[in-house]
């Protein structure tokens, strides 16, 4: 466990901190190989190619979409160039199944080197 990312998680209030536990989970699951840091200030994986992030109300959780073709970029929010997010306000919310399925789409297909 990183504990740059430790302190990053343990610093934010409830709920963003549970989010953020439950999808620190998933993508230790999901990717067990890929280096887990801070970069940008938020949480990421796989050198950047996603990145978990406690806004003010919410979790954001970012992918790269550079290789993605247009319809499976429309599976994310936003309107950046490189990454697109998809945002999370409770633990509720969390579709685990959906969320593997589009980290293992990205890990695949997004222009960087696949863990």
């Amino acid at each position: 466990m990183n504990k740059k990312v430790n302190d990053y998680i343990e610093k934010q209030k409830s709920p963003q901190k549970e989010i953020l536990k439950k999808l620190r989970e998933i993508f230790q699951k999901t990717l067990p190989i890929c280096e887990e840091k801070m970069m940008w200030g938020v949480v990421t994986y796989s050198g950047g190619k996603f990145y978990i992030a406690a806004m003010k109300t919410r979790v954001h959780v970012g992918f790269a979409i550079n290789g993605l073709n247009n319809k499976e970029i429309s599976f994310f929010e936003g309107n950046g160039k490189t990454m697109r997010h998809i945002k999370i306000h409770s633990l509720n919310e969390i579709d685990e199944k959906n969320l593997i399925k589009l980290i293992e789409l990205v890990d695949k297909k997004a222009i960087c080197k696949p863990c």
